[in-house]
């Protein structure tokens, strides 16, 4: 079975994100960027289905600036066997990622999709499902475990109120929570190896795709900065003071 790991490139979660002058957006000039987080769970678990021997080949995609072939060089040296990159400078949006993952998958047919549930940087949670609605495929969302069975995966997921176990028919989706695993850390030996392995490039009209944004960002601003509490003498004053200035009483 080919599973299709999407990778993206995104600020590093350690480093303290900030707002351009201008207001347009996040800074990213001159600041270290890495994979994000839930993806590198996404490519541990495929690793560690190649391991089992239920996967044979892992391909990592990964879409955007022509720096994001280092995102899918880290995949490589985690594991994945090769990369596709769909290089474009179009800021791309959840619907734009989709149709482009869509375009992949056919091209590629694999039997899984595994990816993070969310990027950091936008927080979405979006494109999964957009994606298992676009190919018609059945998907498991927040999964903390995944085991596959023949044709079938079960998937343990996270909800509001514990944990749900579905069965789902592949192909299919499956996004990845924190729990699923704890992502290893590329050796030296096989950092210099990813080297080797092919990167394919493409252009978004090369799969059929126009990803121009459907929706414009007007503003970018910091939330404000939190004021300083204040200690009260009683709870008439507490109660009194969540009804006329908090108004949430």
């Amino acid at each position: 079975m080919k599973i299709l790991v999407p990778v993206k490139r995104v600020v590093d979660y350690n480093v303290k994100v900030r707002v351009k002058a201008d207001g347009s957006g996040v800074e990213t000039q001159g600041v270290k960027m890495s994979m994000n987080p839930f993806d590198e769970i996404a490519v541990e678990e495929a690793v560690r289905l190649k391991e089992k021997g239920i996967a044979t080949e892992i391909v990592a995609v990964s879409l955007g600036l022509a720096n994001c072939a280092e995102t899918i060089r880290t995949a490589l040296a985690m594991g994945a066997d090769r990369g596709i990159l769909v290089e474009t400078d179009v800021e791309l949006q959840p619907l734009a990622v989709a149709k482009l993952l869509r375009a992949i998958v056919q091209k590629e047919q694999p039997g899984l999709v595994v990816m993070g549930k969310q990027a950091i940087d936008d927080d979405m949670n979006a494109t999964g499902q957009m994606l298992a609605a676009l190919l018609g495929w059945a998907q498991g969302t927040f999964a903390s475990k995944v085991v596959i069975d023949g044709s079938k995966a079960v998937v343990t997921r996270e909800v509001d109120g514990g944990l749900e176990t579905v069965e789902i028919h592949l192909p299919a989706i499956v996004t990845t929570d924190l729990r699923l695993n704890e992502p290893r850390y590329a050796s030296l030996p096989n950092i210099m190896k990813a080297r080797k392995k092919p990167i394919e490039t493409m252009k978004p009209a090369d799969l059929g795709v126009d990803p121009a944004p459907r929706l414009t960002t007007v503003s970018v601003a910091e939330p404000p900065k939190r004021q300083a509490g204040v200690k009260l003498k009683s709870v008439a004053e507490l109660v009194a003071k969540l009804k006329l200035e908090a108004k949430v009483i």
